[in-house]
C-alpha cells in the first residue's frame, strides 16, 4: 500500500527567521507525513501522551546503518514532544503550529534548554497496536526526504519522542531533534581486583577501573575525572576524592569486608552512575 505524504516547507523568509533565532545554520522547521490514513478507533483518551518504546531504538538503528553516531534521548525534549503530540491529538489536527500560534521552537525556548539548532518531525496513523504504529511511522519518515534528513542529520545529538491518541483513534507522533551541549554523564567501569596477604591481620588490595565519555554526534565534552569512595560493609561511604588514575592500592584489615565504588564526570560536569564492587577479605 502506498503511504500518502504531506510535506510542509517554510518560505525562505520564515526559515531565515528561525535560523536567526537559534544562531545556527542547522535549524530545520520540519516536515509532516501521514503514515497510514486508514484509521480504526482505539478508544484511548486524547489527553494520554507517552514516549513509546522503540522510536529512539529504531531511529538509532537507521543512523548506525549509515555510519552515524546515535542520538541520545533527552527527557526535556521528550516532554516537549509529548506535549506537541497531545495538542495535535486533542485538536485532531496534524500541524507544526499549535492553535495558540506556538511551535516547537517556542516550546524549546520556554523550557530553558540551551540549543544551537533543532528540527521537528510529526505524523499520525491509525494502527491500533503501538508496536505496528511505531514501525509504520518510522518507515514513513524514512521514505520522506525531509523527515529522513532530520532523522539522519549529522548536526543533532539529542532527541525526544512523544505520542498521543485522539478521540477518533488516530495516533499522533512528534519527534524533536536538537543540537545541545553535552548532558550525558561519563561512564565508569570496574575492572579486576587483586588481593595479596600482608600478614595474618591485613590484606593488600588493588582495584582497577576505567572510564570514558560516550561519543555524541556533535559537541562531545570529553572525559574529565573519577570520584572514588569506600566503606566497610554496613558503614558510611568515605571519600577518596577525585582522580584521573585508574587504580587504587590499599591495605585493609581482614576483620572486615569492604565495598568500593567509582563514578565518572565529563568536562562539562556531567556525572555518570556509581559502579560498586564488594571486596571480601
Amino acid at each position: 500500500m502506498s503511504v500518502p505524504t504531506i510535506t510542509r516547507r517554510l518560505l525562505p523568509l520564515a526559515m531565515a527567521a528561525f535560523l536567526l533565532a537559534t544562531f545556527a545554520g542547522s535549524t530545520v522547521a520540519g516536515t509532516a507525513v501521514v503514515a497510514e490514513p486508514s484509521a480504526t478507533g482505539s478508544g484511548e483518551a486524547a489527553s494520554s501522551a507517552s514516549s513509546p518504546d522503540g522510536l529512539v531504538t529504531r531511529t538509532n538503528n537507521k543512523r548506525r546503518d549509515r555510519g552515524l553516531i546515535v542520538v541520545r534521548e533527552d527527557p526535556d525534549l521528550a516532554a516537549i514532544a509529548r506535549d506537541r503530540a497531545r495538542v495535535m491529538a486533542q485538536n485532531n489536527v496534524m500541524s507544526h503550529t499549535e492553535p495558540d500560534g506556538r511551535n516547537v521552537f517556542d516550546r524549546i525556548r520556554s523550557a530553558g534548554i540551551t540549543w544551537y539548532g533543532a528540527g521537528e518531525i510529526i505524523a499520525w496513523n491509525g494502527y491500533s497496536g503501538q508496536k505496528a504504529s511505531v514501525k509504520a511511522v518510522i518507515n514513513a519518515w524514512m521514505n520522506s526526504s525531509g523527515h529522513r534528513a532530520i532523522m539522519l542529520s549529522s548536526g543533532y545529538n539529542y532527541v525526544g519522542y512523544g505520542m498521543a491518541v485522539s478521540s477518533s483513534g488516530k495516533r499522533y507522533f512528534a519527534g524533536v531533534f536538537a543540537k545541545e551541549p553535552d548532558e550525558t554523564g561519563a561512564r565508569a567501569k570496574l575492572g579486576s581486583v587483586s588481593k595479596t596477604s600482608v600478614d595474618t591481620a591485613r590484606t593488600r588490595v588493588k582495584i582497577n577501573w576505567s572510564g570514558k565519555d560516550p561519543r555524541l554526534q556533535v559537541l562531545t565534552a570529553g572525559f574529565g575525572k573519577f570520584e572514588i569512595q569506600r566503606r566497610r560493609i554496613g558503614g558510611d561511604w568515605q571519600s577518596w576524592g577525585t582522580t584521573t588514575a585508574t587504580s587504587k592500592a590499599v591495605t585493609w584489615s581482614k576483620d572486615y569486608d569492604y565495598e568500593f565504588r567509582v563514578r565518572a564526570r565529563d568536562k562539562r560536569g556531567n556525572w555518570g552512575k556509581w559502579k560498586v564492587i564488594r571486596v571480601n577479605l
